[in-house]
């Protein structure tokens, strides 16, 4: 059936998203759409009522996540029949489908470079939200992004973030990126000025702030640290020793130790970056679970550049970075972003716009968080009495090789055996002395067992060090 549907203006209080859920429920009840109706499409009744595309979308799609309304992929949205008043949250698939995302999945070959998350529901709701996307895009398929365009996706990315730790960030706070390292990148050529500017890094740090500062030519100095993070006092001596602009930080989840830095450590960098005006980036990407103390941009929002991303939480197919600027810096940020790639693809931030607002999100990312956890616990479990350093909620471990070991060759001793792992040495300069340690990541896309399987030919390698024998 098509529709005769002509909605009225609209008129009451609160969003408008919400009063066009109720002018189509009122018109269901009032026999003015029936069952099988199909609903204008969604710039037709945006145009219609006044009001912009996204809110539309957002009613529709509501609505199709109660039952009231179904979508039917290059068709349109219509109301549900009596018998489809399901909520589509049912249809996830939630067994974890280790086949599907994986690219190793032989039992002998395990890659734990980085971290791959369980299939726990996310990709079937990706798949739902992708059709509706397709259908009837709220941006358009048309046109170059646009700021207007890209506010929806701003938006619910600052409710995502929401956290009493974080502090207040609004929509017009945020530039979206390609992923957590676009965003520390453009944050770089938001901030660095001069022939030679100098970055500040943990002496243990993620290789991509050096990549990104390597790329703009950027003098890259490591500051000392211990385990809750860098030292205050050797902070200060690089301040004042090299003409630095800015110092990258993971606090919540240290990578690749594992670590954490408390309150009081954070709050004497933070005094020490206003003292020496220092801008601070901050990289939370790799958090599952709630931030144990408040970030830099709480302590210092006026020097406090935040960079998140959905790839260790629901999937890194997307490449959906997000970085935060300082109050009253978002402009700069927003040219640079701009200037280097206008901006992302407006079917992706209408993807990102209706992921981040769904209501089925937050369980699955649940769900996803628990299974890394048991396969941390399991990893626990089999690497026994060996020095390692693991949160539940972070989808990597930090293992102290005993005697007898070097990281570089038990790296090439785990390859051999099947399974890829980092070295320390990928985390530090290349001048500097490196401990002898190794980072390997859950990769929950293979299946427990073979999982367990890997870090068990670890465990045999750790139990039999080359250096040791004959001894």
């Amino acid at each position: 059936m098509d529709t005769i549907w002509q909605p009225s203006l609209l008129t009451g209080q609160g969003p408008k998203y919400k009063a066009v859920m109720q002018a189509i429920r009122d018109s269901i009840a009032a026999n003015s759409l029936m069952p099988g109706e199909k609903l204008p499409p969604v710039r037709d009744l945006a145009w219609k009522l006044g009001i912009t595309p996204g809110t539309v979308a957002r009613a529709y799609t509501l609505l199709t996540d109660d039952g009231t309304l179904v979508a039917e992929v290059g068709r349109g949205t219509f109301v549900s029949a009596p018998d489809h008043k399901e909520p589509l949250l049912r249809e996830l698939p939630i067994e974890v489908d280790s086949a599907t995302h994986n690219a190793e999945a032989q039992d002998d070959q395990v890659n734990l470079f980085s971290p791959h998350l369980p299939s726990v529901g996310q990709a079937g709701l990706i798949r739902q939200l992708l059709a509706e996307v397709a259908q009837d895009p709220p941006s358009g398929v048309m046109h170059y992004p646009t700021r207007v365009g890209g506010r929806p996706a701003r938006a619910a990315a600052a409710r995502w973030l929401a956290s009493p730790m974080l502090g207040p960030v609004g929509a017009d706070d945020i530039v979206l990126a390609h992923g957590g390292q676009n965003a520390i990148m453009l944050i770089f050529q938001a901030v660095l000025r001069g022939r030679k500017p100098a970055v500040l890094v943990e002496e243990l740090a993620y290789p991509g702030f050096r990549r990104a500062a390597e790329l703009l030519r950027a003098e890259v100095i490591p500051v000392a640290m211990d385990e809750a993070g860098i030292l205050p006092e050797a902070l200060e001596a690089a301040a004042r020793t090299h003409d630095a602009q800015i110092l990258c930080t993971s606090p919540e989840v240290h990578n690749p130790t594992c670590g954490y830095s408390p309150l009081a450590r954070r709050q004497e960098l933070a005094a020490i970056a206003r003292r020496y005006d220092l801008q601070i980036l901050e990289d939370d990407c790799y958090r599952l679970g709630d931030a144990q103390a408040p970030t830099y941009r709480k302590l210092a929002p006026e020097r406090s550049w935040y960079v998140s991303s959905l790839s260790k939480s629901i999937t890194p197919a997307l490449r959906f970075g997000i970085a935060v600027a300082p109050p009253g810096q978002a402009p700069t940020l927003r040219r640079t972003a701009e200037y280097a790639f206008f901006g992302l693809a407006t079917p992706m931030t209408d993807l990102c716009a209706k992921l981040l607002d769904d209501p089925r999100l937050a369980p699955v990312a649940s769900r996803a968080r628990e299974e890394i956890g048991q396969y941390v616990r399991s990893a626990v479990n089999i690497l026994g009495g060996y020095d390692l350093a693991w949160r539940a909620d972070v989808p990597f471990l930090w293992l102290r090789l005993p005697t007898g070991w070097r990281a570089g060759a038990f790296v090439q001793a785990a390859e051999t055996q099947g399974v890829r792992i980092r070295s320390a040495e990928e985390y530090a300069s290349r001048d500097a002395r490196v401990p002898h340690a190794v980072r390997f990541a859950i990769n929950a896309g293979v299946s427990l067992s073979s999982f367990e399987a890997a870090i068990g030919r670890l465990r045999d390698l750790l139990d039999n060090p080359p250096e040791l024998i004959g001894v």
